[in-house]
């Protein structure tokens, strides 16, 4: 069960790096502006499900043998849930807001924007550290 787990990390792990390193930018070079946009609108939330999917499972799969390990993977699962489910509607909003001509709405939409690549941030680190010392 625990090997299990831990290709489970290295594959939430893996989908971070690939989106991170490949998708996003790739997006942005290929697309306009706006459709780059739209696009990764429509695939913010397969993105976050697939991290929620995946840090659960090694959560779970590492429990018995690794709590701390699996307690950083649950809290990965938690904290990307609340990101998915409350901060990305919120992100959405604002930059319609944004687009829509409020400028305040954009400042507080670089705001939010930053803080969720900063959990992402934060959410990489702690499965890379994880997956080094297992």
């Amino acid at each position: 069960m625990a090997t299990i787990g831990i290709l489970s990390l290295a594959a939430t792990l893996g989908a971070m790096l690939f989106f991170a390193v490949a998708v996003a930018p790739t997006v942005f070079q290929a697309l306009p502006a706006e459709q780059a946009g739209l696009f990764l609108r429509r695939l913010f939330p397969r993105y976050y499900a697939a991290l929620i999917l995946g840090s659960t499972a090694a959560g779970v799969l590492l429990l018995p043998t690794e709590p701390s390990a699996a307690g950083v993977c649950l809290s990965v699962a938690i904290s990307t849930l609340w990101v998915r489910q409350s901060l990305v509607p919120k992100i959405n909003q604002l930059r319609d807001k944004e687009l829509a001509g409020d400028a305040l709405a954009g400042v507080h939409f670089a705001r939010w924007h930053r803080i969720s690549v900063v959990i992402n941030l934060i959410q990489l680190v702690a499965l890379a550290a994880l997956l080094a010392v297992l």
